[in-house]
């Protein structure tokens, strides 16, 4: 696992859980608005933690904290993800997978083995500015959606989450988000915000009252629409 990142105690990573965050290196996205280009393009200046130093870490916390949290970057381009999730899971922590969608073969396969007790998958945009939005022009979005269709047919808890930006999504795009995932249980809308450490620049998010009213216009569609990270 090329690990590049520890948070040690996350109380909103993980919903409902004291959690630890682990932070993996690379992404195969490029989205402008990314907030942690440190672990995107940036990997040189984030030194590599040692799986061997994160795990003696959680079995310390046996106890202590709930869950454990792994995120990135992208984890599921790391090929050993599983056995990683399989060694937290023996420490008996729940496990919380973020994901953008883009590997479904791994996703699956995590899925089918039970390791994953939570997964949040990232959905960029509307299928229409998927590529505009992710930085990847050519997009082959296909692999979004069967890793959209797995969770729709899984029983593993889950939610789908966007974070919206002023120059990339209308309200057109969030009617073509509802409508192809009508029905999910639970999707979020988090704001946009400049974190000082982006891929791109130009970017802004939305005020409050904006959110509110996007999140009313998506109600409809899912179990439980919420706004995510906002004041």
């Amino acid at each position: 696992m090329h690990i590049h990142g520890l948070q040690k105690l996350a109380m909103v990573d993980y919903p409902g859980k004291l959690a630890a965050t682990v932070f993996t290196g690379g992404c195969d996205l490029r989205c402008p608005f990314c907030h942690n280009a440190l672990l995107v393009t940036r990997l040189a200046e984030t030194p590599e933690i040692p799986e061997e130093e994160v795990l003696d870490f959680l079995a310390s916390r046996k106890g202590l904290l709930d869950g454990v949290v792994l995120t990135g970057g992208e984890p599921l381009l790391q090929p050993d993800a599983a056995d990683f999730l399989r060694k937290v899971r023996e420490l008996g922590f729940a496990v919380k997978l973020d994901t953008n969608g883009c590997h479904p073969a791994a996703l699956a396969d995590i899925l089918d083995q039970g390791l994953a007790d939570y997964v949040a998958m990232d959905v960029k945009n509307s299928p229409r500015r998927y590529g505009e939005t992710v930085g990847v022009p050519d997009f082959d979005l296909a692999p979004v959606e069967e890793s959209v269709r797995l969770l729709q047919r899984s029983a593993v808890d889950h939610e789908f989450r966007t974070t919206l930006v002023r120059e990339l999504h209308s309200e057109a795009d969030l009617d073509a988000i509802a409508a192809w995932l009508e029905g999910a249980p639970k999707y979020f809308l988090q704001n946009f915000v400049d974190s000082g450490n982006l891929i791109g620049q130009g970017y802004h998010g939305f005020s409050l009252e904006e959110l509110r009213a996007f999140a009313e216009r998506m109600r409809p569609h899912f179990g439980a629409v919420e706004l995510r990270g906002v004041e």
